[in-house]
């Protein structure tokens, strides 16, 4: 039945928004018109250029994401004044930048996420759209302020949650929460954490929090950008749409195996090796693992100078070696004490031995001088230079740490365990990222090998340019002879090498990706529960103002090296100068699923509080017991039921079992349906089995089925005994 007034303002409410798409229409077109712009103008200089252009491509870029959901909702104050709320802020120039819409992100939009009937905030309605594209199709409106009501009404959230799941995660802008909220705009400047168990929210509210971050502290956030850090690849790919978004690009994504530019690592160690890697303890083995190769000879080693043999035996080394070491200076740096050093006492017994029997010490000038010649000679002397590299060679943190594994000698020399012995060194694990990145420090910078390495560059350079230069000769047959006119005339092939090499085309996030030096504005750590105390160290090496947004759940918790507890974790780093939040509502997963995820909870962390969902699904859980020829074809059955659905879906089991994925590559994901293959396997797998399990089961938003081949554990098998009927003759349910 036709409502006339609703009629009326739907009507007036799709032409105000209506509206708001031209205006962006206009700006958009006026941005790209100052892009191009930009990329044409003269008389600046390359770098003046390049910055020019970045700005006007991030302004364009901004405009460009908010076409979905561009106004979402209104704000109808007490006063009367009326506020529309979307993904990026509108202005009238004209008219002293009136809002025509404010920015989700903006202090005066916040009671659009907080405002309840009980506190009102000053307002006095809550609209909010459903859109398709830039069509209004309808709105729920909220009354403020009733008594006796409240609570906030929840049709939008709800048509969010129960909406079937995409290739990616979706913004949360139009359906924040209050306690969301409250997290997203936190005022504290460091290191906040925010534990929530699953379906909680937690990392849609630290991407929301880096849009408000960037939109409030812009200036001095945006120099160095963003690091969000997850657990894989797959979890940064589903992530990866939020933050573009919401307009926001000068972020970079990586795991905790990308941390060191050039490496992409996804394997892992046992886990007791990843434990033995991951505590602080390693550093005593990586400082010795440096010192045992500074060694000393076995043998003295003869080195022959023009007038005499001399030798450099042990106690020669080991003076030259003190020297280097009391400089403080970093390995790769120490070499060239401890080659001058060790020169130089070379020189003096070159000295002593010519000058056996008739030259004094006390005859000053003679004995300098012939010093000095024996100096000249020993500084190109060859084979005492592959004499002192053997003994203090240049070293990488790859040459170094793939040493040691290889070497049952060297571990037990560096007084580590054995069990961090491997045949191939350089078969590197995530948990070796972070030994890599020390040693960086560790081992400083070789200045002789990078300046060799520059004149290489430089050198091919040249030659790639000579290369442009040859293609860039006219044909002078071709020519007058009053107008022939080459390139060389103009420049030389080194000009044009440092033309092509003046300036750099990457953006922030490529640029900060391949430094290793880089130091970001801000670090997301999701999943945080599974970094170990030497992930903490290069992550806060990547963030020296330590400004964080750390979440995760311990219950979660399957690395051996991982964190037990967050005071320990960042004690090191910020003392006890860290602010903690908790999220209790589950608005991914339906209440029927978190009861038979709840069993399992209980079992490993009978101290942890599930969060409540905030809907039924009205779809129970179900379980079918397979014979070991069956779990492939029942497998099949449930992709193929799915493939004819809305929405994703996994299939998650333990390792060897075809068309699965492990519960640790699911980790952070959600899917409309989850099938769980053989959890007693599972559960068996290890001490964390338990927790792999709990995060398998919380992954599904709607369906959520369990086959296995053995009983079922025991923290599932009594929900399905007190289970309802079965709705087919091949299913019983939990």
């Amino acid at each position: 039945m036709s409502n006339p007034g609703y009629d009326e303002e739907l009507r007036e409410e799709r032409a105000y928004v209506a509206a708001l798409y031209e205006r962006l229409d206009r700006e958009r077109a006026a941005a790209r018109a100052r892009y191009h712009g930009a990329l044409g103008q003269t008389g600046v200089t390359p770098g003046e250029r390049e910055v020019d252009v970045r700005c006007r491509a991030r302004e364009a870029a901004r405009l460009d994401v908010a076409d979905n959901g561009l106004c979402f909702g209104r704000l109808d104050a007490l006063s009367g004044e009326t506020t529309y709320i979307g993904r990026i802020g509108l202005f009238d120039a004209e008219n002293d930048y009136e809002p025509f819409l404010l920015d989700w992100r903006a202090p005066a939009a916040r009671p659009f996420y907080v405002a309840t009937a009980a506190r009102p905030e000053n307002m006095r309605r809550r609209r909010q759209f459903h859109t398709v594209g830039r069509r209004v199709l309808d709105f729920t409106d909220e009354v403020l302020g009733r008594p006796g009501d409240a609570k906030r009404g929840d049709a939008a959230l709800l048509a969010a949650v129960n909406a079937p799941r995409g290739e990616g995660m979706r913004d949360i802008v139009a359906t924040i929460q209050a306690e969301q909220d409250e997290i997203i705009r936190l005022g504290h400047a460091g290191v906040l954490v925010v534990e929530g168990g699953p379906g909680t929210g937690k990392t849609a509210v630290a991407l929301h929090r880096v849009a408000y971050l960037l939109y409030t502290r812009r200036e001095r956030m945006s120099r160095g950008g963003v690091l969000v850090v997850g657990p894989s690849p797959l979890f940064l790919d589903h992530i990866g749409r939020v933050l573009p978004s919401l307009g926001e690009s000068d972020v970079v994504f990586l795991t905790t195996g990308d941390l060191v530019p050039g490496l992409r690592v996804t394997a892992e160690d046992r886990p007791e090796v990843a434990r033995l890697k991951g505590s602080l303890t390693i550093l005593d083995v990586l400082a010795a693992a440096v010192a045992d190769r500074q060694e000393l000879p076995a043998e003295p080693v003869p080195v022959e100078l023009t007038d005499v043999t001399v030798e450099v035996d042990a106690e020669l080394a080991a003076e030259a070696r003190a020297a280097a070491r009391a400089s403080g200076l970093p390995h790769n740096e120490a070499r060239a004490v401890f080659r001058a050093h060790a020169v130089s006492l070379v020189a003096e017994r070159a000295v002593a031995k010519i000058g056996e029997g008739w030259l004094d010490r006390e005859d000053r000038g003679l004995w300098a001088d012939l010093r000095a010649d024996v100096l000249a000679e020993l500084a190109a002397h060859e084979a005492l230079d592959v004499v002192l590299d053997a003994l203090w060679p240049s070293l990488t943190p790859e040459t170094l740490l793939a040493g040691l594994y290889e070497s049952a000698r060297r571990i037990e020399a560096a007084g580590a365990d054995p069990a961090l012995f491997r045949a191939d060194g350089t078969a590197w694990t995530v948990s070796d990222v972070p030994l890599l990145d020390e040693l960086v420090d560790l081992l400083g910078r070789d200045e002789a090998a990078e300046r060799a390495a520059a004149r290489r560059r430089a050198e091919a350079e040249a030659e790639y340019a000579a290369g442009v230069m040859d293609l860039m000769q006219l044909d002078t047959e071709e020519l007058d002879e009053d107008v022939q006119l080459v390139a060389g005339d103009l420049l030389d092939a080194v000009d044009l090498a440092g033309r092509f090499t003046e300036r750099d085309p990457r953006d922030l996030a490529e640029r900060a990706a391949a430094d290793r030096d880089w130091t970001y504005g801000h670090v997301v750590v999701d999943e945080a529960q599974e970094l170990s105390e030497m992930d903490w160290r290069v992550l806060v090496r990547r963030c020296p103002s330590r400004s964080f947004t750390i979440v995760g759940d311990l219950a979660q918790r399957r690395s051996a090296a991982g964190a037990t507890a967050w005071g320990p974790v960042l004690a090191p780093y910020v003392g006890d100068r860290w602010v903690y939040r908790r999220l209790t509502v589950n608005y991914r997963t339906p209440a029927e699923i978190m009861a038979v995820a709840g069993g399992v909870l209980a079992r490993f962390a009978p101290d942890a509080r599930p969060p409540e969902s905030v809907r039924a699904s009205g779809v129970r859980p179900w379980s079918r017991r397979v014979a070991d020829d069956e779990l492939a074809g029942a497998i099949e059955d449930f992709v193929r039921d799915e493939a004819g659905r809305d929405g994703t879906s996994v299939v998650i089991g333990p390792p060897g079992v075809p068309g699965t994925i492990p519960a640790a590559a699911a980790k952070g994901l959600e899917f409309d349906a989850v099938l769980v293959v053989e959890p007693e396997r599972i559960l068996a797998a290890g001490p964390r089995g338990a927790a792999e399990l709990y995060v398998a089961l919380t992954r599904a938003t709607q369906r959520l089925g369990v086959l296995h081949r053995d009983p079922l554990p025991a923290a599932l098998t009594g929900l399905a005994e007190a289970g309802v009927p079965a709705r087919s003759g091949h299913r019983r349910f939990l």
